[in-house]
């Protein structure tokens, strides 16, 4: 019997691995559950942080083609859960009826809403390549903590960095509207289509990257829509609740949500 596919999608500043644990809890639950990393991406954080520019060239709208591509990929619609930008690919795709149902986690701003300052205080510490075009940015260690592991006790947040932490590519910042004073264009959801699978938003309240408010911005925009659209606040949790000591409890909502509307790890035959 066929297993639902759930596509794991990582964001800004973390590697692939960061879905370790996900992929396990789903597998475990009966779901074809795979993380497929950027294109280029090497197999461990720590390779990309001696390579901080190999990811560097890496733009929105190749981004978001190289997962539709692995979703349609499918011979049955994936669940989708994406984290920071990889929310905003979420929920562009399930938009586009790219996948069964959607999970947007902490998600990069859609639309017409604003950036949270902090995007912009990181952008002057980008990286220059060769010939003087910004690359990556990388966080060290200690804004790390700040700005991502704000919620955890040192020694985790450490142990976070070293397993999960890697360089966000320039160019993939300035597709967001860093820096440029207003949206990109790039960064959109359809918002209204009415036809399209369930989606859930997912929020961290102590959350320094994408603040709450930018999550219930979202949420309030899919207002109109008869399509079902879910928003799941975490009090006390940062931007690394896919990956700090409390993930499970998210994974277990999201797994709940999905029984809830009805997706299954293994669907109705015929």
């Amino acid at each position: 019997m066929k297993r639902t596919p759930v596509v794991f999608i990582h964001g800004l500043w973390l590697h692939a691995l960061c879905w370790e644990s996900w992929v396990e809890r789903f597998a475990s639950r009966g779901f074809l559950a795979s993380a497929p990393g950027w294109p280029g991406e090497p197999a461990a954080a720590r390779d990309l942080r001696a390579a901080p520019d190999a990811l560097g060239r890496i733009g929105l709208d190749a981004l978001t083609d190289h997962y539709a591509g692995i979703v349609r990929s499918f011979d049955t619609a994936p669940v989708i859960v994406g984290h920071s930008v990889g929310g905003l690919i979420a929920q562009h795709l399930i938009a586009a009826d790219v996948g069964r149902a959607a999970v947007a986690i902490a998600p990069a701003p859609i639309n017409d809403i604003p950036l949270p300052a902090s995007y912009a205080r990181l952008l002057p510490r980008a990286r220059s390549g060769p010939a003087g075009a910004a690359v990556s940015l990388s966080l060290p260690q200690e804004r790390f903590r700040r700005m991502v592991a704000n919620t955890v006790a040192a020694d985790e947040s450490r142990r976070l960095y070293e397993r999960y932490a890697v360089p966000a590519p320039f160019r993939l910042l300035t597709d967001l509207g860093c820096g440029a004073g207003r949206r990109s264009p790039r960064a959109v959801a359809d918002v209204g289509n009415a036809d399209r699978g369930p989606l859930l938003l997912v929020s961290g309240q102590e959350d320094r990257l994408v603040p709450d408010a930018a999550t219930r911005a979202a949420y309030k925009q899919y207002g109109d829509t008869t399509a079902v659209t879910d928003l799941k606040q975490f009090a006390d949790r940062a931007h690394s609740l896919v990956i700090d000591s409390g993930w499970r409890s998210v994974a277990d909502h999201v797994l709940g949500w999905l029984a809830e509307r009805g997706v299954r790890a293994r669907p109705p035959e015929g």
